[in-house]
């Protein structure tokens, strides 16, 4: 089945990829992209974004730009986001108006120009902290951690006893609870998609993506994935830098498996109405990450730096349940993750980066969201 997919935010990292998947796929793919510096730079296009692909520069805020880029399409792939914890704790008209407005005048002009389905990318921010067991064995749906006020203070949630809890995979069942700006504007496009598309004859689908890397990230970002904010220390010859003391725990996923997510979830019937994590399965402490990237690129002796700090909105582990995304898209990552790496520091290694690390951590710190 070839379709007209239009790709909003498809200029982008993970967009790429997810235009390349579908191109290869006998798909029709049209991009509308603002192209902001914050991630793009100068630039116009980006190199690596097909030739086949059409390419609208145009704000998802603007109705006139969508309902330019939705002529003659099938079905949309939404992409388009501000993308930052940290960042959307300050900037937060901006962070709203991109995510909740930008989705809503998307969904607004598909009443009028209706598609088979809307694929929308929601992430594991809207988790805020992940699934735990107690000490009795039961879920733990609320984690929360108290407010440092000692060196000898866990890090990691408890119970009300004072007992840890143990973190275990987070499935698509366990209750959103929004610790950031981001996560609830990944939250309302959830739903914004989801209602919208129910209520006028289409069809919805929300990935909730966890950490993608690999090749092509914004490396001058410093508030994009933190494998990419990592790279761009190491290339710079400085160390990375790590929040609290490393122990956190993530899932990695590589980007080309979840643009095969994307295009699978825009062409099975079954996925219509879904919402499926999208992750590897495997969980790695953000120091541990730090480490094999060290190695990848060859700067072994940049070890991370451990700051010993909380961010306002940073949750403690969250790492990804994927049963229900293989069970219901037939999805299984398939990328090893020290092979991963290997590209992306191969690529890495043949970039220009500005580091903006100490600069992104000094706005944190001015607003006092660094405790």
């Amino acid at each position: 089945m070839s379709e007209t997919v239009l790709v909003t935010g498809g200029a982008g990292f993970i967009g790429r990829f997810v235009c390349k998947e579908l191109l290869a796929r006998g798909h029709r793919v049209r991009v509308l992209d603002s192209l902001i510096e914050q991630v793009h730079g100068d630039c116009e296009r980006p190199e690596d974004l097909p030739a086949e692909v059409e390419l609208i520069r145009g704000d998802v805020r603007n109705g006139d730009a969508v309902t330019r880029a939705l002529k003659g399409v099938d079905s949309v792939i939404h992409l388009a986001a501000e993308v930052g914890v940290g960042q959307s704790m300050y900037a937060v008209e901006r962070y709203t108006s991109v995510n909740d407005v930008g989705t809503a005048v998307l969904t607004e002009k598909l009443i009028d120009q209706p598609v088979r389905r809307i694929v929308t990318a929601s992430s594991m921010s809207i988790y805020g902290e992940g699934l735990y067991r107690d000490a009795g064995g039961e879920f733990v749906q609320n984690a929360e951690r108290a407010p440092r006020t000692s060196e000898d203070q866990s890090w990691d949630p408890l119970d009300w006893r004072g007992h840890p809890l143990t973190p275990v995979a987070t499935p698509e069942w366990k209750q959103p609870n929004l610790a950031s700006i981001y996560a609830l504007g990944k939250y309302v496009q959830e739903r914004t998609t989801l209602i919208m598309a129910g209520a006028y004859g289409m069809e919805g689908v929300c990935l909730r993506l966890f950490n993608v890397y690999g090749p092509g990230q914004a490396l001058s970002n410093p508030y994009t994935g933190v494998l990419a904010i990592f790279s761009s220390r190491l290339l710079n010859n400085q160390r990375p830098v790590i929040f609290e003391d490393g122990e956190q725990r993530r899932d990695f996923v590589y980007v080309g498996d979840v643009a095969r997510a994307f295009a699978d979830s825009l062409e099975l019937p079954r996925a219509a109405g879904g919402v499926f994590n999208i992750g590897s399965g495997n969980d790695r402490s953000v120091k541990q990450v730090a480490q094999s990237l060290a190695r990848a690129m060859n700067k072994e002796g940049l070890d991370p730096e451990i700051v010993g700090k909380t961010r306002i909105g940073d949750i403690r582990h969250c790492f990804c349940d994927t049963s229900l995304a293989a069970d219901k898209l037939n999805f299984r990552a398939i990328k090893d993750f020290e092979e991963g790496l290997a590209e992306l520091a191969e690529w890495v290694a043949q970039q220009t980066a500005v580091d903006r690390v100490d600069q992104a951590k000094g706005e944190l710190e001015a607003r006092g969201l660094v405790a």
